[in-house]
């Protein structure tokens, strides 16, 4: 019976219009099997309604959306000892500022990301291997996350000991506890921590979204590589500062609401 259902299906996708089998396709091979996603039913749609292939407009990102800061670390304007950085650090800065000052004005949750190793190295691994000099050690001032960048009562500040900030982190915990969907990375470096996180989100099923005028690389080549390999996973990942300032204030977000206390507890 099951086969001759299945043939049955085959014969009437080789039959159906070519828009009809896309869009049969998106929902019969969704390896979730529980939802459509929205966003690429869209542009199933628009692809064939525009055989040309001509670019259409990036659609927004799906909400709820997180603004991850990584690694925005030490002195917003001077060096990081042991790590290059590209020019414009002080101005990257002031659009991260912006960014979670407006995030948090609409209620998107914003996440920080610090990398944090102990004085003697031992859980630094394998990333004094390459280019790297030390970085990142516990109790330094270069160390500390910038300036102006403090968690809030409800926000969470994630410590990690390597590049991603998913990696042996609970950062995919709090994201699914806030029901996101789409994760904004912005801070450093392009080609490293925010290359790694991305990948990492990409492969947690999350969308993306990359400030690419709010990351900065080891240097410009490396930024510009590390951008397009992120594209490649996902084609709308790239925005702007602008764009993401005007998804922030589109947001039906609403306040952080913590449960209520149980009746009958401590006190009553």
């Amino acid at each position: 019976m099951a086969g001759s259902t299945a043939n049955r299906i085959r014969r009437w996708r080789r039959n159906a219009p070519p828009s009809v089998r896309l869009r049969t396709q998106c929902v019969i091979l969704d390896p979730l099997a529980q939802r459509v996603d929205p966003v690429y039913h869209r542009r199933v749609t628009d692809a064939s309604a525009n055989p040309q292939g001509a670019a259409a407009p990036s659609p927004p990102p799906p909400a709820p959306l997180a603004l991850i800061v990584v690694d925005v670390q030490g002195d917003p304007g001077g060096s990081s000892p042991g790590i290059a950085h590209t020019d414009g650090k002080a101005v990257r800065f002031q659009r991260v500022l912006e960014l979670v000052a407006t995030a948090r004005a609409n209620h998107v949750p914003v996440v920080f990301v610090q990398e944090v190793h102990k004085p003697s190295l031992v859980d630094i691994g394998r990333e004094l291997d390459g280019a790297e000099g030390v970085h990142c050690v516990e109790g330094e001032p270069t160390t500390a996350l910038a300036p102006g960048l403090v968690p809030g009562p409800d926000e969470f500040l994630i410590r990690k000991r390597r590049y991603s900030a998913f990696f042996a982190t609970e950062l995919d915990l709090v994201l699914r506890s806030h029901g996101i969907r789409t994760v904004v990375l912005v801070g450093g470096l392009t080609d490293v921590c925010i290359h790694y996180t991305a990948v990492d989100a990409h492969q947690h099923d999350y969308h993306l979204r990359v400030v690419e005028d709010a990351v900065g690389g080891s240097s410009v080549p490396a930024h510009e590589a590390a951008l397009n390999a992120i594209r490649y996973l996902q084609r709308d990942a790239l925005t702007t500062t602008a764009e993401m300032l005007a998804a922030f204030a589109a947001q039906p977000g609403t306040p952080l609401r913590r449960p209520a206390a149980a009746a009958g507890g401590a006190g009553a």
